[in-house]
């Protein structure tokens, strides 16, 4: 991890807990209309913050986080009284619906429970959109496809096809 994330979130180890979660909560938000190659560095890092200070965990592990998704009590403009705490991260419940699978997969995280081991997001920090979509385009995925070929499909009795019988020259 560069030094510069490591003192970062060295950082946020002497901050209050509701400040730590208004910047989780407030990267989530941004997270949502992000693109894929920064939402990969946006997750592992919100998942890290929140191993840092484990009272942020309420904002994943809310009970009632479903019934309170239309009714989000955070507010944006004031850190200090944005209710972050009282929110849930539901954008990250969003983006495991992400159409970029890997995006789908570091937002899965949360699901699991949170080790103490930090995610090492250095090798995500030097990756470019570019080099991603070719990673992603050297994987070859095998689909299965299961189908019968068609035979005799337009042909009707007597030599004549189903489309002979409904349209003619004539």
């Amino acid at each position: 991890m560069p030094t510069m994330c490591k003192t970062f979130l060295t950082i946020f180890s002497h901050l209050p807990v509701y400040l730590v979660a208004a910047f989780a909560k407030r990267l989530s938000r941004l997270a949502v209309t992000a693109l894929p190659a920064a939402l990969l560095m946006v997750i592992p890092f919100i998942c890290n913050l929140i191993r840092r200070h484990p009272a942020c965990r309420v904002l994943i592990h809310r009970p009632s986080a479903a019934d309170e998704a239309c009714d989000d009590p955070y507010l944006m403009e004031d850190p200090t009284q944005c209710y972050a705490l009282e929110s849930s991260l539901w954008e990250l419940q969003t983006l495991q619906k992400h159409c970029q699978p890997d995006v789908a997969k570091a937002a899965m995280a949360i699901n699991k429970p949170l080790s103490q081991q930090k995610d090492d997001i250095s090798e995500v920090l030097e990756l470019s959109t570019y080099e991603q979509m070719e990673r992603d385009l050297k994987q070859s995925k095998t689909v299965p496809l299961e189908f019968d070929h068609a035979i005799k499909l337009l042909q009707g009795t007597g030599g004549v096809g189903v489309l002979g019988l409904h349209f003619s020259l004539e």
